[in-house]
């Protein structure tokens, strides 16, 4: 995710599944065009956790693979994309002990550039084995230590994850002010049925989700009940585990896609998730300055508004 997230673009580039080098290209020159387009200015757009009312803006970063465990060489891209995001309004940064070394990768990072206090840092906490207290405890305390911080904004049960056990130790831990806020999380379909009975029997103030243009499910269950029992909603795999890309490789966005100030493909799957009004924020892997210009602009201008949206799933929907 962050995404529990799904998966990002990196993912597809290791995998080899990003349609080769021309797809690169092609995604840096969109990010070039993004860019101008932030210069025109803007503030991003942000929507409040119901549970408080704090504001969000509704594009946050996801570190599931792309921080997973970098070379050296690697570092830099990462370093530069952290210090540039707070920078360009953004706040929301997810990740999870289940992804490498990505929480120590965070910490470390976050430390060298001081910059932790401008982050609304989220990650996870889960128990192999039915687990018991002492491990829960044990694996709160140890993202803390690896993320370098007294304290997390958001932690969530990674998975549905025995949530039992759990939701009552983070309701403890948020009273004492360790953590500011509770959640759980998914991505995957069959754990629907166990994630809406955990999301009506805790009070949790987030559930994080895989939505996606070509993956809209969750839409018609889980996003709705978050809106009922007033929980914010964080969406994973917000590319369709990078099919989005692999299906538009090549093509051209639609035309009246510049009504809606989208510049290149990211901005129109992230557009299409934003635009949910009961959508909270969406949490794309983003590791480099190029890409993170790119989908924080999919946070400013006009948004589409229902009948648009549909029309933008219709149009992903019949490229072949």
């Amino acid at each position: 995710m962050s995404d529990d997230r799904s998966i990002s673009r990196r993912d597809a580039v290791k995998l080899g599944l990003r349609a080769g080098v021309a797809l690169a290209v092609s995604r840096s020159v969109l990010a070039e065009s993004s860019a101008t387009a932030r210069q025109q200015g803007g503030q991003l757009i942000t929507r409040p956790i119901p549970s408080s009312g704090e504001r969000l803006p509704v594009v946050g970063m996801g570190t599931a693979v792309i921080y997973q465990n970098p070379t050296p060489e690697q570092i830099p891209p990462l370093r530069d994309t952290l210090k540039l995001f707070p920078e360009l309004g953004g706040r929301v940064l997810d990740t999870a002990p289940s992804y490498g070394r990505a929480e120590s990768v965070v910490g470390d990072l976050l430390a060298e550039l001081k910059n932790r206090d401008r982050y609304f840092l989220a990650t996870k906490v889960s128990v192999r084995g039915g687990g018991d207290r002492a491990a829960v405890v044990a694996s709160i305390d140890e993202s803390l230590r690896r993320l370098k911080t007294d304290h997390i904004d958001l932690m969530q049960i990674w998975n549905v994850s025995n949530p039992t056990l759990i939701a009552p130790i983070l309701d403890e831990w948020k009273a004492a002010k360790k953590i500011r806020y509770t959640g759980i999380t998914s991505s995957f379909k069959a754990q629907y049925p166990d994630l809406e009975a955990a999301m009506k029997a805790h009070k949790f103030d987030f559930v994080q989700i895989d939505l996606a243009i070509d993956n809209r499910d969750s839409q018609d269950r889980i996003i709705p009940l978050a809106a009922d029992l007033g929980m914010a909603v964080l969406v994973n795999s917000p590319f369709g585990r990078n099919r989005v890309f692999q299906k538009t490789a090549g093509k051209s966005l639609p035309d009246w896609a510049k009504e809606l100030d989208i510049n290149s493909w990211a901005q129109f799957a992230l557009k299409y998730i934003v635009s949910n009004p009961q959508v909270t924020a969406a949490i794309p892997g983003i590791g480099t300055t190029q890409y993170l210009t790119d989908d924080l602009n999919a946070a400013r201008g006009k948004l589409p508004d229902a009948a648009t949206r549909k029309k933008m799933a219709e149009f992903l929907d019949q490229i072949v």
